[in-house]
């Protein structure tokens, strides 16, 4: 590893030690039908998120749910101390496209039709509204 390179990598992990996440990879469901349920909770309270995941039909809320409740803990771990309410925000979620299996389904006349079996990576980001300010 060069110099240059091990300086940034150095920065981009000093950079990382104030920021809290949590990564959820290789989900089984389609990229879109997860960035429905990420766009509900963006920008929204911590507590106020969970309960809006709680109480959704959709099944993508229920490992958002799970995902939202380990950046809390990785916020909570870092900071050794509790979360109050109304102090934790979700900063960032954004969904990326994972893995995409790609399978074959019998079709009239001999033919073979492809199906695509999608997954996603979804990363959200926590943070405090007065560390924002200062930044």
């Amino acid at each position: 590893m060069g110099a240059r390179k091990r300086i940034s990598a150095e920065k981009i992990k000093e950079a990382r030690k104030t920021m809290y996440f949590a990564k959820l990879r290789n989900v089984p469901t389609s990229p879109r039908k997860m960035r429905l349920v990420a766009d509900m909770i963006r920008g929204m309270e911590v507590n106020r998120a969970l309960g809006v995941l709680k109480f959704s039909t959709k099944e993508a809320s229920i490992r958002l749910e799970k995902l939202l409740r380990s950046a809390i803990a990785n916020w909570e771990q870092k900071n050794e101390r509790k979360a109050e309410d109304g102090e934790l925000f979700v900063t960032t979620i954004f969904v990326d496209e994972g893995v995409t299996l790609k399978r074959m389904r019998p079709a009239p006349q001999g033919r073979g039709y492809r199906i695509r079996k999608r997954s996603n990576h979804v990363t959200l980001f926590v943070g405090s509204k007065n560390t924002n300010d200062k930044n």
